[in-house]
């Protein structure tokens, strides 16, 4: 019984078309008046329509020449013989052709029946579409005496949901923006779509911070500001509810990067700031320094060449601050393998290098030294020229401030709605709006 009463159905009858216009109405009345033999009636000429436009009498007769009734046996003789002339004509035609008789004759003989056929055809033309009435009139008493009429047919039914739920939706201007509050607390304020957070919109954790900018399908998406009560703040793209794209995360510790991102972490090329002065800028796997890069201490020490897994691992060029040089091979962020020190002074150290310290020292730059030391500065060149995306982070940045100023535009609409007791259908059971 549910399933029936949620099934609507829109029913296109007689009824429903007299009532869509005032025109159609008086036609069909007037057409109504007429009978069913005036519908198998021939066309008159001019005159006899100037005539019958004229009012007539009630209980008047009609004279002979202006009636309408067709003799049925009179019809079916005239169809009867324009189907057997028609018949003879082409099996004459089929007797041409199979004997291969083309002579002028033959032609001429064809072409006179032809002829003849066509100017019977002119005179009776009235006839001829009389005829074609009668059958016509027969077909449709058989057709409606077995049951096959149209007008016995069910109207056709159409199922587009419950007529009186489509009628309020239109009469009911549709609200998008409301307000949800959750049972942790937290609140949202914004567009919605579906019964889910989509478009722009703030959510706020309770005394914990809030999220300012794009949704889709309930999860952060497109770009947005996120900020939390210590003061931490992000401002960038996000994927899925995911900080994933280019953007900037600035820590309440002064602490600071920008650059690239992969499902809420730091992953490919970025600017790492610390509060104390120092700064890497370089490749960076999962929020930990891997690749190529280059570091500026804060005691004033510069490294340029490869990490691995956030410490100094590979070739690299080491410049300490009080003017030495360490060039050659490293491990976990200390001087291993075959490498040179030049002192300030340009004196030089070389030879094999274990745990920081030089183990195996050599008279001269022997090969494997020479090696090691241009692998390092060939290393140390590329991270100092790996590009840079300042111009994407800045680009993500502005999108973002964007975005937040639409989502706080919704919120506040979504506020004025819930004032005003226009609440947004969300379709929402469990949290539902207040």
């Amino acid at each position: 019984m549910d399933g029936q009463k949620s099934q609507a159905k829109l029913t296109r009858t007689q009824s429903s078309l007299l009532r869509s216009s005032p025109t159609i109405r008086s036609s069909i009345q007037s057409l109504s008046s007429v009978t069913e033999e005036d519908a198998i009636a021939p066309y008159q000429e001019d005159e006899e329509e100037e005539k019958l436009k004229k009012p007539r009498k009630s209980g008047s007769t009609p004279r002979a020449g202006s009636t309408r009734f067709v003799n049925p046996v009179l019809a079916m003789a005239s169809f009867s013989f324009f189907t057997i002339l028609s018949f003879l004509f082409f099996l004459y035609l089929f007797y041409l052709r199979k004997e291969e008789i083309y002579t002028s004759e033959n032609l001429l003989l064809a072409l006179i029946f032809i002829a003849v056929t066509l100017f019977f055809a002119s005179k009776n033309k009235g006839l001829i579409h009389q005829t074609i009435l009668v059958l016509k009139h027969s077909w449709d008493e058989n057709a409606k005496r077995l049951g096959l009429s149209r007008t016995n047919s069910k109207p056709v039914q159409w199922f587009i949901g419950d007529p009186t739920v489509q009628k309020a939706t239109r009469n009911k201007k549709i609200i998008r923006e409301g307000v949800e509050f959750y049972s942790n607390g937290d609140f949202y304020e914004g567009e919605f779509h579906k019964g889910r957070c989509n478009g722009s919109g703030v959510y706020n954790y309770f005394v914990n911070g809030r999220y300012e900018g794009d949704w889709i399908d309930g999860k952060y998406d497109g770009y947005g500001i996120e900020s939390w009560a210590r003061g931490s703040r992000y401002k960038g793209q996000y994927r899925q509810g995911l900080r994933h794209g280019y953007g900037v995360y600035r820590f309440y510790t002064g602490d600071s990067y920008a650059g690239e991102w992969f499902n809420g972490q730091s992953h490919g090329v970025g600017v790492q700031t610390c509060s104390d002065g120092s700064c890497y800028i370089g490749e960076f796997k999962f929020a930990v320094k891997h690749g190529l890069g280059c570091y500026h201490f804060r005691n004033g020490d510069r490294y340029a060449g490869e990490y691995f897994g956030d410490k100094i691992h590979g070739f690299g060029v080491y410049h300490f601050a009080n003017g030495h040089c360490y060039e050659g091979s490293w491990h976990e962020g200390r001087k291993q393998g075959y490498g040179m020190y030049t002192f300030r002074s340009a004196e030089t150290r070389c030879g094999e290098w274990d745990a920081g310290s030089l183990k195996h020292p050599l008279p001269q730059l022997t090969d494997a030294v020479l090696r090691a030391v241009q692998a390092a500065r060939k290393t140390a060149e590329n991270a100092i020229n790996l590009t840079r995306v300042d111009e994407q982070v800045n680009k993500a940045v502005m999108a973002a401030n964007r975005a937040a100023t639409a989502a706080r535009v919704a919120a506040v609409k979504a506020v004025q709605n819930r004032m005003d007791g226009k609440f947004c259908d969300t379709n929402v059971s469990e949290s539902g709006f207040v």
